[in-house]
């Protein structure tokens, strides 16, 4: 992939015309503003249903009925079951263009489930739980697109407004196959945000990301009687990890590699011949990633030669890294300044600080202000996302609210339990605000438009996207 190295001039007008000028507001923007107001209790009651589904990856009927259901209420044309996933759908009002559109997550993940209180509880015991705020992400870019919708629908503003939902974000990452199915093609600017414990412009890129499958066959054998007689399939796998781990001192700090044992054996006096195991590989770029990813294969075909086994590999799917647009960032980020800081109350700051408490961290309570927009750094740590790879189709333009305090571990049962509760429910509705106030300036400003394609273009360079997806369908019911 090319290096893409933006002009000093370019990012200066950026700056100057975008991240730097006086935050203002219109009647548009009032209006969609009040629109999240006097929808408050009607999100707050979609966020908290999808929160009690707790649906995991691919399997989140419920939920994806529930906000597909609040569209079509709204008036939105929806369209169901989009790119082979039944639980993927976009939603659609307007007509001709711009066309912009915004992204709605809504999985769970297992094991986290969890009740509103600032200790862990579970509400299910073993049930999955929302340790990403995707509960409160789908619903507040559905209030966000509804206010746009209702400015549309007056004839205040003209185009269309797409809202998209993504399953699937956590395991499979299901964008990749809305992605190859062509539903961004038409898009000219996509918005997103995340649930975090910051609200800013998030102008970083992430880690690119591949998840495989690695299977050893062997010959199953008595382990006392005649364990001569056998091939382990549990030896390769440990022969494996083994050389992962010793392949950790020779890589580069920006790569993390993961693996979960999924299938070791069943039980102790049979020499195994099946094991299984996931692996994921990350960096901060995609040409890192793969250098890593193969040789990790590699060590595969290796533990099966030692352990004389057989093996396989199966693609699961894979993630680009962000590409970021700090011309888009910088509008969003007037908007920010404009709306000021989510406030807390006494109360909540209260059930923050226990939640620091409770998990390990400085007690500090939630942070409430709004930070200058910060650099775009190359190699920047933390999770992976498959934003990613809309984002090298379509110009992106990245959110991040403060739906829990910082310091909390993000995956836990904290998360679960803010985002649950009043804390979650301001953030969720604060993202609302500020996406729809950044989508009305992407509706009334063909320059912004203009300026954000151009970025686009520049820090795209020469790069063909190609996903990370195996041929075929999405992966419905696999584990």
């Amino acid at each position: 992939m090319k290096k893409v190295t933006i002009t000093c001039l370019m990012l200066l007008c950026v700056l100057t015309t975008y991240a730097q000028k006086k935050p203002k507001i219109n009647a548009k923007k009032k209006a969609v503003i009040a629109s999240v107001e006097s929808k408050k209790d009607q999100l707050t009651e979609l966020s908290d249903k999808i929160w009690a589904y707790e649906e995991v990856a691919f399997q989140e009927t419920q939920s994806a009925k529930a906000l597909a259901d609040f569209a079509e209420a709204q008036g939105f044309k929806v369209t169901r079951g989009v790119a082979g996933i039944p639980t993927g759908f976009t939603a659609e009002f307007g007509s001709g263009e711009p066309v912009i559109g915004i992204l709605g997550e809504f999985d769970a993940l297992p094991g986290l489930s969890q009740k509103t209180v600032p200790y862990k509880d579970p509400r299910n015991v073993g049930a999955p739980g929302h340790g990403c705020g995707h509960n409160l992400f789908g619903v507040a870019s559905l209030g966000a697109a509804t206010a746009i919708k209702e400015l549309i629908e007056a004839g205040e503003l003209e185009g269309t407004v797409r809202f998209y939902g993504t399953p699937a974000e956590e395991k499979f990452f299901g964008k990749l196959w809305m992605v190859r199915e062509g539903l961004f093609d038409d898009v000219d600017v996509v918005m997103d945000w995340h649930p975090g414990a910051e609200t800013k412009a998030n102008v970083q890129k992430g880690l690119a990301l591949v998840d495989f499958i690695v299977e050893f066959e062997g010959q199953a054998a008595h382990a006392s009687g005649d364990p001569w007689n056998g091939r382990s399939a549990s030896d390769a796998l440990e022969l494996y990890t083994t050389g992962i781990n010793y392949y950790r001192e020779h890589i580069k700090p920006t790569v993390r590699i993961h693996y979960h044992i999924q299938d070791g054996g069943q039980v102790v006096n049979v020499v195994p011949d099946y094991a299984k195991i996931w692996t994921r590989v990350r960096d901060t770029n995609r040409e890192g990633m793969e250098k890593v990813w193969k040789h990790v294969e590699r060590i595969a075909e290796g533990a099966s030669i030692m352990a004389d086994v057989d093996y396989k590999i199966n693609l699961v799917s894979g993630v680009h890294e962000v590409l970021v647009n700090r011309t888009g960032a910088g509008a969003l980020q007037a908007n920010l300044e404009y709306l000021g800081a989510i406030e807390y109350t006494d109360e909540e700051q209260d059930f923050a600080k226990k939640i620091q408490e409770a998990t390990g961290s400085e007690v500090v309570g939630i942070e409430s202000v709004i930070e200058p927009m910060e650099e775009t750094l190359e190699n920047p740590m933390g999770g992976s996302t498959d934003v990613g790879d809309v984002s090298y189709v379509v110009p992106t333009i990245r959110l991040s609210a403060t739906t829990a305090p910082k310091g909390t571990p993000w995956h836990s049962w904290a998360v679960v339990a803010c985002g649950g509760m009043s804390i979650g429910h301001k953030g969720m509705e604060y993202a609302a605000k500020a996406l729809s106030m950044t989508m009305v300036d992407l509706f009334e400003e063909e320059k912004l438009r203009e300026d954000i394609k151009a970025e686009f273009k520049e820090r795209k360079g020469d790069y063909e996207y190609k996903g990370i997806v195996p041929d075929g369908p999405p992966p419905i019911g696999a584990n």
